[in-house]
């Protein structure tokens, strides 16, 4: 399996690994499938994602997705925020192999989740945000994960 050097260097060198104490949003999402636990942390204010970080349970791929989505929605207002999908993810890691494309969509539902729950937390709407699953299979999942 072949993974580019981005991948490799997230994998490496994870940015934003950790807990964030006073978080604003927490999410949780797994793939009971292959066993990745990934959750996010969103420190938010004035509807802008101040810090993001993360703690994975999982592949190399878990990993790196989970870094670079957390440094994709740094300094993104919410809505900026939703917009970021798993495909915006793996191309920002210059692409992942076939069978670990459902990491990236894990790290975007992780992100989804933390958000849902400030909103739960706030009793706030976001608007085009749907609940998340907690559970995220390869096929089930909404998004789009054709091979390219």
């Amino acid at each position: 399996m072949i993974y580019s050097e981005k991948v490799m260097d997230h994998f490496m060198n994870p940015r934003n690994v950790g807990a964030i104490d006073d978080a604003s949003g927490v999410g949780t999402v797994g793939n009971a499938k292959c066993g990745d636990i990934m959750k996010v942390y969103l420190k938010i204010n004035e509807g802008v994602i101040e810090d993001a970080k993360f703690k994975t349970f999982g592949c190399g791929a878990a990993i790196a997705t989970s870094s670079m989505a957390t440094e994709l929605v740094k300094g993104k207002t919410i809505e900026e925020a939703l917009k970021i999908t798993n495909k915006a993810v793996m191309e920002a890691l210059d692409g992942l192999p076939p069978v670990k494309v459902h990491c990236s969509c894990l790290a975007e539902e992780a992100v989804h989740a933390a958000l849902w729950d400030y909103a739960e937390k706030n009793g706030i709407v976001i608007e085009g945000l749907e609940k998340p699953a907690t559970d995220i299979g390869e096929h089930d999942h909404h998004h789009d994960i054709e091979e390219e």
